[in-house]
């Protein structure tokens, strides 16, 4: 089979396109034929030497997330079969198999049905984001551990960075438990993929204050933050933010400090909650992938300019480009087709 390997870290043209034996799965394993898959920062900063060391001890296949048709069980497997369509999440994490190949072994829990009413496309753009957007929604103390319909009735969310693909997750996951959801944009462009993904307010940061705006939507104040840059939104943070709230920071680079204002925090007795998905508890990873799956099934979680989520796709042996166009910024949610 046909896979995108590299053995040091360094720029995309690490990357290469390798022939491998067919994997077979083990114990309590799968092996998923991979249709589509999802590039997202977290796999150029590994492959660039962010995550792993700069020696790599032999190849690596880039990329967490993915879907596509299992076509192998392993014993002791239950719940799953062959020709079952299924997403894929944290695939390369702590290993050295991703999803950037014709074909991966993976443990069970981590091929999940994907609904056959939904692309692999959508299943290929959950994985990090979803989970990412999960954990952030319900890092409050007063706020449900797993999101469901009506679970977050009454409450009010400012999601920053909306047209992102976190953004967009905690968007429709938001709106989908019941919230009402504040995005922050830097454009006009951006603002029409917000309010498709289904913000009912979309500011643009550059041009309005957004603590005054969010507070016009939530007089006391927003109940949640779900942050794509803590360092810059800190004040409007602080400023938007309801007493007892919580602040959720998911994103950052690596030598990049916050300077809090400490008096104001305490005043408001303001939870701030720094997330990363690949670290949260096995409870907390388990309700986000049961809570992501139960949106997916009702159709909650559309991908597509169309529900606000531009894709931009890329061939197998592209993906040093599809890599490189995640770096670069690139609107919306970049796909490999397999």
């Amino acid at each position: 089979m046909k896979a995108i390997m590299y053995e040091r870290t360094g720029d995309s043209s690490v990357l290469v396109l390798r022939d491998r034996p067919v994997p077979e799965p083990g114990e309590g394993e799968v092996r998923v034929r991979v249709a589509v898959s999802g590039v997202n920062p977290t796999d150029w900063k590994a492959r660039a030497g962010g995550t792993y060391a700069a020696t790599l001890d032999g190849w690596h296949v880039p990329n967490q997330d993915g879907a596509g048709v299992v076509e192998a069980v392993g014993p002791g497997v239950s719940g799953l079969g062959v020709g079952q369509r299924v997403w894929l999440w944290d695939v390369a994490f702590g290993g050295s198999e991703g999803t950037a190949q014709e074909a991966v072994v993976v443990p069970a829990r981590k091929a999940v049905p994907l609904p056959d009413s939904e692309t692999f496309d959508a299943g290929a753009s959950l994985g990090i984001p979803a989970l990412t957007a999960h954990r952030a929604l319900t890092s409050s103390e007063h706020g449900p551990a797993r999101l469901a319909k009506g679970t977050l009735d009454g409450r009010t969310v400012l999601v920053t960075g909306g047209a992102g693909a976190v953004g967009h997750a905690a968007i429709q996951l938001a709106r989908w438990a019941g919230a009402t959801v504040v995005a922050t944009v830097s454009s006009e462009e951006k603002a029409s993929l917000a309010a498709q993904a289904g913000a009912a307010v979309v500011l643009n940061y550059r041009t309005q204050d957004v603590a005054a705006e969010a507070r016009r939507v939530a007089r006391h104040g927003v109940d949640v933050i779900v942050d794509v840059n803590l360092a810059a939104n800190v004040a409007a943070d602080l400023a938007a933010i309801t007493t007892g709230g919580t602040i959720a920071a998911y994103a950052g680079a690596s030598d990049e400090t916050v300077a809090m204002p400490v008096r104001q925090a305490m005043a408001k007795n303001v939870r701030l909650q720094f997330v990363l998905t690949y670290t949260v508890t096995d409870q907390q990873k388990a309700d986000a992938v049961a809570a992501v799956s139960a949106a997916l099934a009702d159709g909650a979680l559309r991908v597509g300019e169309e529900h606000g989520l531009p894709l931009t796709r890329f061939r197998l042996e592209d993906t040093a480009a599809a890599h490189d166009a995640v770096e670069r910024g690139a609107v919306g949610k970049v796909l490999v087709d397999i």
